[in-house]
């Protein structure tokens, strides 16, 4: 149990932080996402 503990205090830092970038980016995925499907139709 003690070897569980250890390593999510040594790995969970980096996780909280990878968790939250991939959060704020997926919402200008979707953006980008929705303006690549848009584009079609404001070029013709």
């Amino acid at each position: 149990m003690d070897a569980w503990i250890k390593f999510i205090t040594e790995v969970g830092f980096p996780i909280v932080v990878t968790f939250y970038l991939l959060h704020r980016i997926e919402s200008k995925l979707n953006l980008l996402i929705e303006s690549i499907h848009t584009l079609p139709e404001k070029l013709k």
